[in-house]
C-alpha cells in the first residue's frame, strides 16, 4: 500500500491575497512615512523663516539707528549712558525692532586697525548698538528672536590749537 503525503505548500489558493495584503502594508507605511517627513519638513522650514525674518527685524534696527547721524550726539539724550532711538520720531521703525545704543565713555582712544593711532586731531566716541528683532507672523505662538550687537566709534574732529 502506497502512502501519498499532502503537503500544505503545494496547495497555493489563497497566496495571491496574503501577498496583496503585505504590499498594501507596506505601501501604507511608506506613505505614512512620506507624510509625516513632509510635516515634519514644513515645520522646519516655518521656523527658518521665522529665524530669517527675526534677523532681518534686527539688523533693520541696526541700519536704521546708524544711518542717523543725531542719534550719537551724547548731550541731552542719553540716560544713565543710554538711549533708545526709537522714542524720535525721525527714526522710522518699520519692523518693531527694540534698540537700545550704550555710550561707552570708559573706552578712549583710536579703535585698533584703523591706522588712526598717530593722528591726535580726533576724539573717539564708542558706542554698543544692540537690536533685538521678533519674527513678524503670528503664526507660530513660539516667536523667533534674534539680538543683533554693532559696535559704532564715532570720529569728532578736535580743534587745532594756534589756527
Amino acid at each position: 500500500m502506497v502512502v501519498k503525503k499532502k503537503f500544505f505548500l503545494k496547495n497555493q489558493s489563497g497566496v495571491a491575497l496574503v501577498v496583496a495584503l503585505i504590499m498594501l502594508v507596506v505601501l501604507t507605511l511608506i506613505g505614512l512615512a512620506a507624510t509625516f517627513t513632509s510635516t515634519f519638513e514644513a515645520i522646519l522650514s516655518g521656523n527658518k523663516r521665522g529665524a530669517t525674518d527675526a534677523f532681518f527685524a534686527a539688523d533693520s534696527g541696526v541700519q536704521v539707528a546708524i544711518a542717523n547721524i543725531e542719534n550719537f550726539d551724547i548731550p541731552g539724550k542719553y540716560v544713565d549712558n543710554q538711549y533708545n532711538p526709537f522714542i524720535d520720531s525721525k527714526n522710522p521703525n518699520p519692523t518693531n525692532a527694540k534698540v537700545i545704543i550704550t555710550y561707552n565713555p570708559g573706552q578712549t582712544g583710536a579703535p585698533r586697525g584703523l591706522g588712526l593711532s598717530a593722528a591726535g586731531n580726533y576724539e573717539y566716541n564708542y558706542y554698543l548698538i544692540e537690536s533685538t528683532g521678533e519674527d513678524q507672523l503670528d503664526v507660530n505662538s513660539n516667536k523667533s528672536t534674534c539680538i543683533i550687537q554693532q559696535k559704532v566709534v564715532r570720529l569728532i574732529p578736535t580743534l587745532q590749537g594756534g589756527n
